[in-house]
């Protein structure tokens, strides 16, 4: 693939994330939060815990997870709509996008008939707010599990791995890894890849944006891509390290 030298935002080298920062509990009700910010992308992330399962659930033993996403009104340079009676589908794949990754690493029999609710509401975008919204709700995620285990409502661990998730994209020919909205709305090809602390894959949206793109360059993304991801995972830890 060739490529040209780019200048990014700040001087960011090519292979790097945007500053991360994660602000713990900000609401005082729901059963976990945090802000996540990946550069000037920032989306609120909140757990909430109700008893019991959808109809098609009941009766087997099982818990469930499910995830809301919006973009909050003022969350860009053009004020958003609020979605009420009717979501956009974009709204609709980016929350279901969320719901799947998360269901992807958790024990559901170990819920009981309980359903996890996680809320992703985006404060400020400038892209990667769908990956930013994976990377903070499997924080918050965490963190709810961890005050149920000690209250006692959980008896044992139902995540089984972390998750996380990052935009990659080519550029001018230049493999990009965290784009914000700038390099992203002029990218040859966009991809959000999501994967867990085993390596494995979960997810990976990808689109030729202008021109097609060869299977080298794929594969060149995806591992991009992880190398981020497993910075991501990092910063988890310690994110949940320091709120003790």
């Amino acid at each position: 693939m060739s490529s040209q030298k780019l200048q990014r935002f700040q001087d960011r080298p090519l292979d790097a994330l945007r500053p991360f920062k994660v602000t713990m509990d900000p609401m005082g009700f729901s059963l976990s939060s945090l802000i996540i910010e990946t550069g000037q992308t920032s989306v609120l992330c909140s757990v909430s815990l109700e008893e019991g399962v959808p109809r098609w659930r009941e009766g087997q033993g099982k818990g469930w997870l499910s995830a809301e996403y919006r973009l909050l009104p003022g969350s860009t340079p053009q004020r958003q709509k609020r979605e009420l009676l009717k979501l956009s589908g974009r709204t609709q794949e980016v929350q279901r996008l969320i719901g799947r990754s998360l269901r992807a690493v958790i024990d559901m029999k170990s819920l009981g008939e309980k359903t996890l609710l996680i809320d992703c509401d985006v404060i400020q975008a400038d892209a990667g707010t769908r990956t930013a919204a994976i990377t903070g709700a499997w924080i918050a995620l965490k963190m709810a599990t961890n005050r149920l285990m000690k209250e006692g409502f959980l008896n044992q661990e139902p995540l089984k791995a972390q998750v996380a998730a990052v935009s990659v994209g080519i550029l001018k020919g230049t493999p990009l890894l965290d784009l914000d909205y700038k390099e992203d709305s002029q990218a040859d090809v966009d991809c959000n890849v999501v994967m867990d602390s085993n390596g494995g894959l979960l997810e990976v949206q990808g689109t030729a944006e202008r021109a097609p793109f060869n299977k080298a360059s794929f594969y060149q993304l995806i591992d991009l891509a992880e190398q981020g991801i497993q910075r991501l995972h990092a910063a988890q830890i310690v994110a949940l390290r320091e709120k003790g």
